[in-house]
């Protein structure tokens, strides 16, 4: 089940990514719903989908937290 939540929150993220404030309160959710390591693979795929999209880098502290 953690598996599909995190699958699930990339597509969330990736269908918000147009908007700066939308992408940044989706990742704020998905800090509170998975898991230790989730966030870790979560933080080395926004790493990646970030390149292409670089206003979406604001959002990055929310992960340093």
């Amino acid at each position: 089940m953690a598996r599909a939540i995190f699958e699930y929150t990339k597509t969330v993220l990736k269908k918000v990514s147009f908007n700066t404030e939308l992408f940044c309160k989706e990742l704020e959710k998905a800090v509170t719903r998975l898991l230790p390591y989730e966030i870790d693979e979560l933080r080395i795929w926004l790493r990646e989908f970030t390149l292409e999209k670089p206003e979406l880098n604001v959002c990055m502290n929310i992960m340093k937290n």
